[in-house]
């Protein structure tokens, strides 16, 4: 059978974490790869079924699964905090257990389930050289050579660069709220400093161990939450010592707990939800859109 013949009845999953919502579709027992333009049409939230990345999971011989996720522009990420937490909801309630392991092309994430429902991810150690990130030339990354520029002239130099699964800018500014990060966002995701784009995010710390947030997410646009955004905030706070090592990090979708262990490794905590299930003609998607 094609994989066109396949797209008629395709069925589907759609799940959020803190309003970061996802189109989750199994390709475990029978091959489903989609092209860009495919991950385009679902994504769309006018003409399509909508969300910010459209999830794959295929067979892993490392883990319990392989997760491939798709930004809603048709471009490719490795990893993506909020959607680890959902497909972990989906392979526990499958099993019964309450750990999973999901392969990424970041690494192999472990998820245990946590309180209230919640679930914790083990994001791995970030990384924190110039070329880690990456960047188009050396600099110190604990303050990047980068301004952000916003309406009425407000400008904040120097982000702290993190790539956690994904490439990270993180700006510290004095009110978060009154940025205008739809403009400002596309011009540094573009910014010829980074060569695979980057996750932009804006950071304002509000009390002793909380910090407000605002991402704007390479190849989706703004974004009610962004867990790897939240976890390079924590890494970049802690860099800059405005934090001990956790923190609760709120977004526009609400809060994620952010742990940076001892060992190195990162770990975020927080709510995974399914909205609903379908089934989808995905080239009618696509002919709709033409």
């Amino acid at each position: 059978m094609t994989r066109r013949a396949q797209s008629k009845g395709l069925p589907f999953v759609k799940m959020e974490g803190l309003g970061n919502d996802f189109v989750i579709l199994d390709g475990r027992k029978k091959p489903l790869d989609l092209t860009g333009d495919d991950a385009r049409a679902i994504a769309d939230r006018h003409l399509g079924i909508g969300c910010d990345q459209i999830i794959t999971l295929q067979p892993s011989k490392r883990a319990d699964v392989f997760m491939r996720i798709q930004n809603a522009d048709g471009s490719e990420t490795a990893a993506c905090g909020n959607v680890t937490r959902c497909v972990a909801r989906i392979l526990m309630n499958e099993t019964g257990k309450r750990t999973a392991t999901i392969e990424t092309l970041f690494d192999v994430l472990k998820v245990k389930a946590a309180k209230g429902g919640e679930f914790a991810v083990d994001m791995g150690v970030p990384k924190l050289g110039w070329r880690d990130i990456p960047l188009s030339r050396e600099m110190d990354t604990g303050k990047m050579d980068l301004e952000a520029k916003f309406k009425g002239g407000k400008r904040f130099n120097g982000p702290v660069g993190v790539n956690i699964g994904n490439p990270h800018a993180v700006f510290f500014v004095d009110d978060v709220e009154s940025l205008d990060i739809e403009h400002t966002g596309p011009t540094l995701e573009h910014d010829k400093l980074f060569p695979e784009r980057a996750n932009i995010s804006f950071a304002e710390k509000t009390g002793p161990a909380t910090i407000r947030l605002r991402v704007w997410e390479r190849g989706t646009g703004v974004t009610m939450a962004c867990g790897s955004a939240a976890c390079a905030t924590l890494v970049a706070a802690k860099r800059r010592g405005l934090v001990d090592h956790e923190a609760d990090i709120i977004l526009d979708g609400g809060t994620l707990h952010i742990d940076w262990r001892a060992d190195g490794h990162v770990i975020m905590t927080g709510p995974a939800a399914e909205s609903f299930r379908g089934t989808m003609d995905l080239e009618a998607l696509k002919a709709r859109q033409s």
